[in-house]
């Protein structure tokens, strides 16, 4: 006679279960390798996997209730800062010169931060250890096709597998994802494991065809380093850092063109970006309070409203475009938002400054900040720390000698 089934079995739990098995797998290990040979994965495979974590909870209502997932999200000062930050934003397209552009691309920016929210909302109070590991797995896994990548390719362009944008944006998306991998990993005393990963993805970025993931991987590593040493003075001084640089921005070409004229030549890239920037601040002393509006940098070089060598970093960027309000307000989202990840949890701390200080240091060597690329892979990181970090309630399994005796 067939056995029954078991009353305890759940069909909703299990489909749910699955169900974030394929999100947490198309987030964090398809991911990473679509987007070195895919222009557009970003954009097309994050959508599908949130939707398939809100299914999920809305299956098995494993996340934390919505009201109180919304109460704590609204709560953090840095919160509040960002709302400041895009409202001013948004009110800078009255004096925008492309009110066309700026409103969509803020509309775009606006649906990329809903579905990161969507997401945090979506996932599991307690995460499964099976679907954190993933994230390792997926990025070790990229690593390696990156780096065969960068090795030929000269064949995999002749056939049309990738081009420098598509490897840059797949080499930037490892450059942020390491360090959760890496965090992870420690958590779980797996640190021959974590070492591993992260030599693969930096010998990765070292082929890859821009420096720009590299040199921000550096300035995570950096941060990591502090942190790992000094957990409070090093999450203290990588968040004054990160909101110094953006409050202060404007004294740096006057800071740093007498002494890098000299060492480059007034003709050096960098000397002439400095001095584009300095002209900038002096000949429109009233345009730091309001900036000129929203989308003006980048359009601006199109039309000839920025000569072609002003910088292309956040540091200038945001100046130009929101003045000190908007400036002052990104500062203090990232010192709350960095305060706050280094004191929810001090074991995952490090790897929360690494990730922070690779996100800022990429925004300052020039790329795009409101490009949705890139904020879907800076939200495409802070889920996975949120993951991991759900995923800490155990950090190790008991040993068998203290277990008790199966007949006992």
């Amino acid at each position: 006679m067939p056995r029954a089934a078991s009353s305890s079995t759940d069909p909703a739990a299990d489909a749910a279960a699955l169900l974030r098995r394929i999100g947490f797998f198309g987030l964090l290990v398809a991911l990473p390798l679509a987007t070195l040979v895919s222009r557009r994965a970003i954009v097309i495979l994050v959508p599908i996997a949130v939707v398939i974590l809100c299914l999920a909870t809305l299956l098995d209502g494993a996340a934390r209730p919505l009201g109180a997932g919304l109460r704590r999200f609204v709560r953090a000062r840095a919160v509040a800062a960002g709302a400041l930050l895009v409202g001013w934003a948004a009110l800078s397209i009255v004096w925008t010169p492309f009110p066309g552009s700026a409103a969509e691309r803020l509309l775009n920016i606006a649906v990329t931060l809903l579905l990161t929210l969507a997401g945090y909302l979506a996932l599991p109070d307690r995460m499964r250890a099976a679907n954190a590991y993933l994230l390792p797995i997926g990025v070790g896994l990229a690593a390696v096709v990156a780096v065969a990548l960068g090795l030929f390719s000269g064949a995999a362009l002749r056939i049309g597998l990738d081009d420098d944008s598509t490897l840059e944006r797949g080499a930037m998306l490892l450059a942020l994802l390491v360090w959760p991998a890496v965090a992870w990993l420690r958590s779980r005393r797996r640190d021959v494991e974590a070492l591993g990963v992260a030599v693969a993805v930096a010998l990765a970025l070292v082929l890859a065809p821009s420096p720009i993931p590299l040199l921000a991987l550096a300035a995570g590593a950096a941060a990591f380093a502090l942190a790992a040493w000094r957990p409070g003075p090093g999450v203290r001084i990588t968040a004054g850092v990160a909101a110094g640089l953006l409050a202060l921005a404007p004294l740096l070409p006057f800071l740093l063109r007498p002494l890098v004229t000299p060492l480059l030549g007034t003709l050096h890239p960098l000397a002439m970006s400095l001095k584009t920037w300095q002209r900038v601040v002096t000949s429109e002393p009233l345009r730091l309070l309001t900036g000129h509006g929203f989308e003006t940098a980048l359009r601006g070089r199109a039309v000839g409203l920025l000569p072609p060598s002003a910088p292309t970093s956040l540091l200038f960027e945001i100046w130009y475009e929101l003045g000190v309000v908007g400036a002052f307000a990104a500062a203090f989202v990232l010192w709350s938002a960095i305060l706050q990840s280094g004191r929810d949890h001090p074991t995952l701390a490090p790897g929360a400054m690494a990730t922070a200080m690779t996100a800022f240091a990429s925004a300052c060597l020039g790329i795009g900040t409101t490009v949705i690329w890139w904020l879907t892979s800076v939200a495409v990181a802070v889920l996975a720390f949120i993951a991991i970090e759900r995923g800490q309630f155990r950090t190790s399994r008991p040993k068998a000698s203290a277990l008790p005796p199966r007949g006992g």
